[in-house]
């Protein structure tokens, strides 16, 4: 079985990636188990980012690498936190803190205009020099709840809703949620990539 990094020490999104890629035997090991540092996220766009880490992941462990870049974007807050979801109240603020973050900020924003989406872009590097990384992109339609609702999940999930499903993504399971939300779609595309392409690892 081949081994490949997740620019993340973040359980649920490895949790998200395994699964999958296990069809394809690869063996998706957290950069955490390597010790290795979140990367600085310098970049201006998800791309940007899911590039730094991933090839700050390769740098430290020669191992090929995928990271992940995503977000949520409020329409009404023209597109923010987006790129900072992760730190929308500050460096190393919680999920509860960032989450009760975006609704005061809505707290005047009536239902219909808390439309909003998640956003997700992953990246695969065979290397670290690799000079064409393959990008997958995808987004998942939702609003913005008044309040949370549901215990699964992570991130703003208790606070998103979705139509289709008429809940909460914090009240899907593992499963639902992978068929319907950003990051399952972007993953099904790096999937048919590397099946298309037959990438091997060492």
């Amino acid at each position: 079985m081949s081994k490949i990094v997740l620019a993340s020490g973040n359980v649920g999104k490895l949790k998200e990636f395994s699964a999958p890629l296990s069809e394809l035997d690869m063996d998706i090991i957290p950069q955490s188990d390597f010790n290795v540092s979140e990367a600085e996220e310098t970049g201006l766009t998800f791309v940007e980012n899911a590039i730094i880490k991933a090839r700050h992941a390769c740098l430290y462990t020669g191992l090929p690498a995928i990271a992940d870049d995503s977000g949520i974007e409020v329409d009404a807050l023209n597109g923010e936190p987006g790129i900072y979801s992760a730190r929308y109240s500050g460096i190393g603020a919680s999920n509860q803190q960032n989450l009760q973050a975006l609704l005061d900020a809505l707290k005047d924003i009536p239902e219909p205009k808390r439309t909003a989406r998640y956003q997700c872009v992953i990246v695969y590097l065979s290397h670290a020099e690799d000079p064409t990384p393959i990008i997958c992109q995808a987004s998942w339609e939702g609003k913005i709840l008044l309040a949370p609702v549901g215990l699964g999940g992570f991130g703003y999930d208790p606070i998103f809703w979705v139509q289709e499903s008429n809940c909460s993504a914090a009240e899907l399971t593992s499963h639902q949620k992978y068929t319907v939300s950003h990051r399952g779609k972007a993953i099904r595309q790096l999937l048919g990539y590397l099946k298309s392409h037959k990438i091997e690892h060492k």
